[in-house]
């Protein structure tokens, strides 16, 4: 049964504690997603600066991806025996402290080697973000709360188009300086580590029970941000059905199977589409005949478009719920992608593009809020860690492809695999069950 202190947290209003952790976690979300985006301005700098053949620059986009699948999944483990304040500071640290000395790599190989361990970092922080923030959200707003949490990769991104057009482009090695720019997340590491409470849930199941109420009275004590809505009726976890959830020894067992391949399959297809698009559209672009900085600015250009993308996902996530949302966005993306492989001017690249951004990145938002809600408490970190894992395995391999499906058949074909896949996406979607407004399963 869930206990008096999980309870009262999910009836909680949205308060100044709660806008704080939001804000330091987007924060720490939005460094991450610099950082991944960085690599994409910079491939396309060292393909002109040393004459890297698109063979190894799919392997510069790949590899820091492996890293990311190894530290998603061990990550969320971790955060599940650890706890996930510990684990969010440290994966911020090594990631950091990486990036920035990439900036001093002499060679592809040293770069790869430096690209490895910062994607250990970045996979690892991610789930453990989600997980902590919809462990403290209220029920009734939670999937807006994490969406709002993912739209600071939109802010992350933006930051990375912009150093990418102006730091990127200032000199022969205004890559480096932008990989420098990268260790900020080791600073705020400090922050993360010292600002952040550690999950009342996590608490809770691991015994700590005052530790835990101490923490919940903070946030109760914690004036409200704005009024709280209406709550909605909440399903109670007392059904036979809940109480397996509860019991669940693993992510496969026979209660959370069509959950764990659902949103395994669900990570796989969104991860091929998105990285495979976007880590390669400033090298097609450049490769198309436009300047650094014209293909640059165009890239800019799309990524603004991801924070409405975020903003509408946000909305109705809590109007429609998880899967009518997710599997809206899905469909908007492959049709997205159909038009930007069609596209044959630079208005056509630009309006496709930030079409893909919209939905791509709304899609984004609705799946890192089902992701913790289809596990108990005890399985939630390594169950959003395990997904992303499994997902990156995609995000490695979608660099890869691009080159060879765009010599052989040209980018026409290479954006209808990547609709293909947002499709099958859309349609696991609705095999999900629905969370909307519910309580968390202990």
């Amino acid at each position: 049964m869930k206990t008096s202190t999980t309870e009262r947290l999910e009836q909680l209003p949205f308060t100044r504690k709660h806008g704080k952790l939001l804000t330091v976690s987007g924060i720490g979300w939005a460094l991450d997603s610099m950082d991944v985006g960085l690599i994409s301005f910079i491939m396309a700098a060292l393909i002109a600066e040393w004459q890297l053949t698109p063979h190894q620059a799919s392997w510069l986009g790949s590899i820091g991806f492996m890293g990311m699948a190894l530290g998603a999944t061990f990550g969320g483990l971790l955060a599940d025996k650890f706890g996930r304040r510990h684990i969010f500071a440290l994966t911020l640290l090594i990631y950091g402290l990486a990036t920035g000395a990439s900036a001093l790599s002499t060679s592809l190989v040293m770069l790869l080697i430096f690209r490895f361990v910062v994607g250990l970092g970045l996979g690892a922080e991610l789930p453990v973000a989600s997980t902590l923030m919809s462990e403290f959200a209220p029920a009734r707003i939670r999937g807006r709360i994490v969406v709002i949490l993912e739209g600071f990769w939109a802010v992350g991104w933006i930051a990375a188009a912009c150093i990418g057009t102006f730091v990127v482009t200032a000199s022969d090695n205004g890559w480096r300086w932008a990989l420098a720019i990268g260790i900020l997340p080791a600073l705020y590491s400090l922050v993360i580590r010292w600002g952040t409470p550690e999950s009342v849930r996590y608490l809770e199941s691991r015994g700590e029970h005052e530790k835990a109420q101490k923490i919940f009275r903070s946030f109760e004590q914690s004036p409200a941000m704005f009024a709280p809505s209406k709550p909605r009726e909440r399903q109670v976890a007392s059904t036979p059905a809940q109480h397996e959830v509860q019991d669940a020894s693993s992510l496969w067992s026979a209660v959370l199977r069509r959950r764990t391949f659902a949103l395994w399959t669900m990570w796989f297809c969104i991860n091929l589409s998105y990285y495979g698009a976007f880590i390669w559209i400033p090298s097609l672009l450049h490769a198309q005949g436009f300047t650094l900085v014209k293909s640059f600015t165009f890239t800019l250009l799309m990524t603004l478009a991801q924070l409405p993308g975020y903003a509408v996902s946000a909305y109705l996530i809590e109007k429609w719920g998880r899967r009518s949302t997710l599997a809206t966005f899905l469909v908007g993306s492959a049709l997205s992608a159909g038009l930007y492989g069609f596209a044959s001017s630079e208005t056509q690249l630009i309006i496709a593009g930030c079409l893909l951004s919209f939905f791509n990145l709304g899609a984004w938002g609705a799946l890192y809020a089902i992701g913790p809600e289809l596990y108990p408490t005890h399985l939630r970190g390594r169950g959003t860690g395990a997904a992303a894992g499994f997902g990156r395995i995609a995000s490695i391999i979608a660099p890869l492809i691009v080159p060879p499906i765009l010599a052989g058949w040209g980018a026409s074909a290479l954006f209808a695999v990547f609709a293909a896949a947002f499709m099958i996406a859309a349609v696991v979607a609705f095999t999900l069950p629905e969370f909307r407004g519910r309580a968390l399963e202990n």
